[in-house]
């Protein structure tokens, strides 16, 4: 049995010439990549506000994700985290002013876009309440 620790280019080699290797395990595994790593600290009416994205992707999947708009003046609980989206802890959930649900999910684009429309009505709300 060949170890988990031999490298890609170690298993093409000994897969080319070793019988005992089969093409499952000659096979390139995708590896996790993250391509999102995107952090923006607001100003103005927003100043403190911090919005972020993450997106791991393994080929063109999606396979882990969080956004969230942070705001300790708004939210004292969940490290000031006001609305946010992931798939930690293996299930899709929503977190709320501290309080988590689990959603259906679409897909990431929707999932993204659902989140903009929420962070906006969000701003909408904070900026009435001010006058």
């Amino acid at each position: 049995m060949i170890s988990a620790l031999v490298s890609d280019r170690i298993y093409g080699i000994l897969a080319g010439k070793s019988s005992r290797v089969s093409k499952r395990q000659a096979k390139k595994r995708s590896r996790a990549e993250k391509r999102v790593d995107e952090t923006l600290h607001l100003t103005g009416r927003r100043q403190g506000a911090v919005l972020k994205e993450e997106v791991w992707y393994e080929g063109n999947r999606v396979i882990k994700y969080s956004l969230a708009c942070v705001n300790p003046r708004l939210c004292g609980v969940d490290n000031g985290r006001v609305l946010g989206y992931d798939n930690g802890h293996d299930y899709h959930h929503r977190h709320f002013m501290g309080k988590i649900e689990e959603i259906e999910f679409e897909s990431y684009a929707a999932l993204l876009n659902r989140f903009q429309q929420e962070v906006q009505e969000l701003w909408r709300m904070e900026d009435e309440e001010k006058g």
